[in-house]
């Protein structure tokens, strides 16, 4: 005999499921658009027509399917794991004015070919400032200039990732192309969240004596050498940071920034740029503005990082 608890159970458990499929996308949606909201109204509050947001990563699918596929080894969340127009489509719901398509090699023979991609992203996606990198290559030189001749707006050198010293003689003519030509150069260069053979202050320091008029945007605000990277934006103008994960409760608990450094910070505040690493980050795009805010700088510095400095720095103004 049956239990009749289990006969019905059974017979209205496939309706149940469809009401919570149904639901579930209907409740999703209402989130993403509060979340949206809730930044859109950060920068309303502000006074700003939006945000810029210079590190924000949009790749090849088979690229970002291996960058997520190693994030997923190291138990890391990625809260907008999106299809690439759901992914755009967000950040224009954010109030992100312009944004950036990070992408970077991590052996010879990929720079040229990611260049190829990111200049149809940004043909396709206006409100992406196109996007270049490079790699210690022969040839480099030569692909860097054609990338700055078809428009590339600012480039991407990843240290850890690609392994390679930003002092190789194959890219120190590329140094001086972009220092000679004005293109920012977005460099993850520090140490954290694992250092490499050639991350850290030191190199940055002997390019940037070779180069000083190099547009280098620190990313991560050169974590967890803070300080290191603060002397190197005081005595390089031309030397920036964004923001890129720094002062969120998830980079405090591992890298945290040292509270009597915020009078340098608030001194650089010309120089300071919004960067979030969208949409590879393990809490809700709002938790980076808030992190800012609570720094206690005030409203002034927070104009000039969540907009001024980038309209200024890409002529969006």
């Amino acid at each position: 005999m049956c239990d009749p608890s289990v006969v019905t159970a059974s017979s209205t458990a496939p309706e149940a499921g469809l009401a919570a499929a149904e639901a579930e996308p209907e409740a999703g949606a209402e989130a993403a658009e509060a979340e949206a909201a809730e930044v859109r109204r950060f920068a309303e509050r502000l006074g700003l027509p939006g945000l810029i947001d210079v590190h924000t990563h949009f790749m090849p699918e088979r690229v970002l399917n291996k960058v997520w596929a190693f994030f997923d080894g190291v138990d890391w969340d990625i809260t907008y794991r999106h299809e690439e127009e759901r992914r755009v489509a967000l950040l224009r719901e954010f109030g992100v004015l312009a944004f950036t398509s990070m992408l970077y090699p991590h052996k010879a023979g990929m720079a040229q070919w990611l260049n190829g991609w990111s200049h149809d992203f940004a043909r396709r996606t206006p409100d992406c400032l196109h996007t270049a990198t490079f790699y210690p290559e022969p040839g480099v030189e030569a692909y860097v200039r054609e990338a700055v001749e078809s428009g590339a707006r600012v480039f991407k050198s990843h240290i850890q990732v690609g392994g390679y010293d930003p002092n190789d003689v194959l890219i120190d003519g590329v140094w001086g192309l972009l220092a000679e030509a004005g293109v920012p150069i977005v460099i993850h260069c520090g140490t954290g969240p694992h250092p490499g053979k050639h991350t850290g202050p030191e190199p940055m320091a002997r390019l940037l004596a070779r180069h000083p008029r190099l547009r280098l945007v620190v990313a991560h605000m050169g974590m967890p050498e803070y300080a290191e990277f603060f002397a190197l934006a005081e005595r390089y103008e031309e030397v920036r940071l964004d923001t890129t994960m720094a002062f969120t409760d998830f980079s405090e608990r591992l890298m945290p920034f040292p509270r009597e450094e915020a009078a340098r910070l608030a001194g650089l505040g010309d120089r300071v740029l919004l960067g979030s690493d969208f949409p590879n980050i393990p809490y809700p795009y709002a938790h980076q503005l808030e992190s800012l805010e609570r720094l206690g700088l005030g409203d002034d510095w927070l104009r000039g990082v969540l907009y001024g400095n980038g309209a200024r720095l890409f002529g969006l103004e």
